[in-house]
């Protein structure tokens, strides 16, 4: 089955959160309104902060904020920021080690899936995972796998 971690998840719920109003967010705050444990939150903003995806100040008035707008801030980022880069199959990832791989009949069509779930979640900006805008269209991720292949067989 292929999901993401609960941690994932509650990431992509604080970033959510971070795109109400353009102040700073305490981390005791976003745990209040997004109703997370304040642990959680804290070790999730911190991970956020070290994939560059927010920002902190420090001192009495500080807190968390998004480094960019939520338009352009990737469902893949997020993904990549806490999960690292998707990869579906051990041949799909940018460092194989699979030892089969140069038998292996059924790795370029995998490796065409986890192309086109990648375009997929690129496509998806956090504004629209928020609820800010909608997406114009959910990515055809169909169309990404009859593609130009359609004559190979696996």
């Amino acid at each position: 089955m292929l999901r993401i971690s609960k941690l994932t998840d509650y990431a992509t719920v604080i970033l959510a959160h971070l795109c109400n109003g353009d102040g700073l967010h305490t981390a005791a705050e976003v745990a209040e309104q997004t109703r997370l444990a304040p642990p959680t939150v804290t070790k999730l903003l911190k991970e956020l902060q070290r994939a560059g995806l927010v920002t902190s100040a420090r001192g009495a008035h500080g807190g968390y904020r998004l480094t960019r707008a939520p338009e352009s801030i990737s469902a893949a980022a997020i993904l990549d920021a806490l999960e690292g880069p998707v990869a579906i199959t051990e041949c799909s990832g940018k460092d194989s080690h699979c030892g089969i791989e140069h038998v292996c009949r059924v790795g370029r069509a995998w490796q065409r899936v986890n192309g086109a779930i990648r375009r997929a979640l690129s496509e998806i900006s956090l504004a629209q995972l928020a609820g800010l805008e909608a997406p114009a269209a959910f990515p055809d991720i169909g169309a990404d796998l009859r593609g130009s292949s359609r004559s190979h067989r696996v």
